[in-house]
């Protein structure tokens, strides 16, 4: 669209149109012009224009959302569903009520974003929101003692009972599963690797398997107790079901594979703690 002099814009929309000058955009007078001609007109071309302008608003949200997300989740694909918030923000807009386009158009990009994430997950949102209410505690209780909470303890934080924390732990070991195609920090390497890429291939005996698997099964023993070593070494190493631990233990299913996403959480925290040291070594 040729650019339009303050003067010349407001000549040519028509003398009765009240909406000349009473927008938030009355600084610009030829966006002020293609707003009030799209509103309008509708037109296709007017939107497409629109669209172009404030593209960088979708941009800005996807890459500050990715920024907390995890690393499967492609910036891309946020990004076209931005690009749905922003259409809708651009049809929506009312001129009438001096609200900046920005501000309005942000909040509807970044609520498009998160819908389509939701529509994603395939956890419910109300475990997924048990499984942070049990992280978050877990993590005051740890940063207030500087040690780990026992199961007592972590129902006190909570406020429930212990039948009540047991429940909670169960419903929320669905949201620990993790993807295979989450990314791996590589420092030092120009090419970033998935946990798919660094499977185990059950077919190829490597000539150091047994060191290194002894070595692994000697750091992750040095961080549990018994009962804990018994659950890994019978699940990972003795390939048991839940339920032949739990015989072996006297304890019931539902409580080992409880105890099993404790472990697995803590060890989690572990090895974050000790990653360059692994990639070190």
């Amino acid at each position: 669209m040729a650019q339009i002099e303050s003067g010349e814009t407001r000549q040519a929309i028509p003398a009765n149109d009240s909406l000349v000058g009473k927008t938030r955009m009355q600084d610009d007078p030829e966006l002020e012009q293609v707003w009030i001609e799209f509103k309008k007109s509708q037109s296709t071309d007017l939107k497409n224009n629109l669209l172009e302008r404030y593209l960088h608003i979708v941009r800005y949200t996807a890459d500050r959302l990715h920024m907390k997300l995890p690393q499967q989740v492609d910036v891309e694909d946020l990004y076209s569903a931005g690009l749905f918030g922003l259409m809708d923000a651009i049809d929506n807009y009312d001129l009438t009520r001096m609200v900046k386009f920005e501000s309005y158009c942000s909040i509807r990009v970044r609520g498009s974003i998160l819908d389509s994430l939701r529509a994603q997950d395939w956890v419910p949102r109300l475990v997924r929101s048990t499984a942070n209410r049990i992280d978050a505690a877990w993590r005051k209780f740890q940063n207030e003692t500087g040690r780990e909470p026992t199961d007592f303890e972590m129902a006190e934080q909570l406020g429930v009972t212990d039948e009540e924390f047991e429940s909670m732990q169960r419903e929320a070991s669905a949201a620990s599963i993790v993807s295979i195609s989450d990314q791996i920090s590589d420092d030092g390497e120009s090419r970033s690797l998935r946990k798919i890429d660094i499977l185990n291939d059950k077919k190829a005996k490597s000539p150091d398997e047994d060191s290194l698997r002894n070595a692994i099964k000697e750091f992750i023993y040095d961080q549990l107790d018994c009962r804990e070593q018994a659950i890994i070494d019978g699940y990972y190493f003795q390939g048991k079901t839940m339920k032949s631990i739990g015989l072996d233990l006297h304890l019931s299913e539902s409580r080992v594979c409880q105890l099993h996403s404790r472990i697995m959480s803590r060890l989690r925290q572990t090895c974050d703690k000790h990653r360059l040291d692994f990639m070190q070594d």
